[in-house]
Formats: C-alpha cells, structure tokens, sequence
C-alpha cells in the first residue's frame, strides 16, 4: 500500500518533492510519545529531513541513531501513515545543500531520550534545528523551556526517564520548529493541501 501510494500523490502534482523539505508525522502511541505530543499541544511527535540518495528519496531523522531511511519506509512508520511536509520560503533556499550536509554531520550519534541540546546525543527536532543553524549562523523555529511546557499530566514518564522535572532545560520541539518563519506548510495527507511553487 505504502509504496503505491507514494508515486499517486506524487503524479497529480499534489505534491512533488524537493531535497530540504521537512517532514513532520505522529509515531505510534506510548506514553513518551504522548507525552511529547501532550507537553508541546502538537499534532506532532516526530520529523526529519527529505534528501536524495542514488536517485531515490531518504528522510535523514534522529529516531534511533541518526540514519537515513527510505520515505516509503518513513511514511509506513507513522501513525495512520500521516504527514505534513513543510519547505523553506524562496529567500531560504539557498541554504538547502549546507543545511543537509551539516545535518548529516550528526549520522550515528544515538537517540537523546532526554531531549538536551547537547551534541552527544540528537533527537529528531534538535537535528533539524542544528543543521540548519551549523548552516545558516539562523535560528530555526522557537526555543522553549521544558518548564513553560503543558507537562503536568505526564509527570510519571517523566521522572521515570529523568527521575526529576527539568523544567529549566531548553529543548526545540517538533511542533515549534514546524512554526518557524522560515517555513511553510506545501503538503498534507490530511488535509489534502495541494499547493505547488
């Protein structure tokens, strides 16, 4: 099903991919997820970098080590298999090849469970905020502080992975990259939005 449906909303000019593009999709449900989704108030939970590879397509994302796996692979790992696709404004895309190179600078550093902003470990939305700033000097999208976060109803996860609340630590979450000025949305499986540049 996954594979034959990418080539039909591709070929209708609902939508054609470009390298750059920032993929945004909702992972099955656990209570880390749930949390992440919950804390942010986001239709989010996870997101990645579309790149070209051999001639074929990649998303380059932080979910275990980072990798680059096919995006018919990536579409088939989310929730209900959706996702909203958001590109750089025109002023912006200069910075595309820079930008996927110093991401990908970051290729098999491990999963940071713990959402910190340093190197060590990356998680999905700090690859995609790093990459772009190595790149750029910019900021992309809003840093927040955990605390200012809704976390309140997911306190059981989080002391379980943290064993306190880090409400100082400042972290970029998917939903507030995807807010970032430098962005809009082009494409959704939801929604339908069709719209070509």
């Amino acid at each position: 099903f996954v594979f034959s449906l990418i080539p039909i909303v591709f070929a209708f000019g609902a939508y054609e991919p470009k390298e750059g593009d920032l993929y945004f999709q909702s992972l099955p449900r656990n209570a880390v997820i749930d949390a992440i989704e919950g804390a942010s108030e986001s239709p989010y939970s996870h997101c990645g970098i579309l790149v070209r590879k051999g001639g074929e397509w990649f998303v380059l994302e932080a979910i275990g080590p980072v990798r680059e796996i096919s995006l018919a692979k990536w579409i088939k790992q989310a929730r209900d298999r959706h996702y909203d696709v958001f590109r750089l404004g025109e002023k912006h895309e200069r910075h595309i090849p820079e930008f996927i190179k110093a991401a990908r600078k970051y290729l098999g550093r491990p999963y940071d469970i713990r959402y910190r902003m340093d190197d060590e470990k990356i998680y999905c939305s700090e690859l995609i905020f790093k990459g772009y700033r190595d790149a750029t000097g910019e900021q992309l999208g809003k840093l927040v502080k955990f605390g200012d976060l809704k976390w309140e109803r997911h306190v059981s996860i989080i002391i379980a992975i943290e064993g306190s609340i880090p409400v100082n630590r400042i972290m970029i979450t998917p939903r507030h990259l995807s807010e970032a000025k430098q962005l809009e949305k082009v494409f959704s499986s939801k929604e339908k939005i069709r719209k070509k540049r």
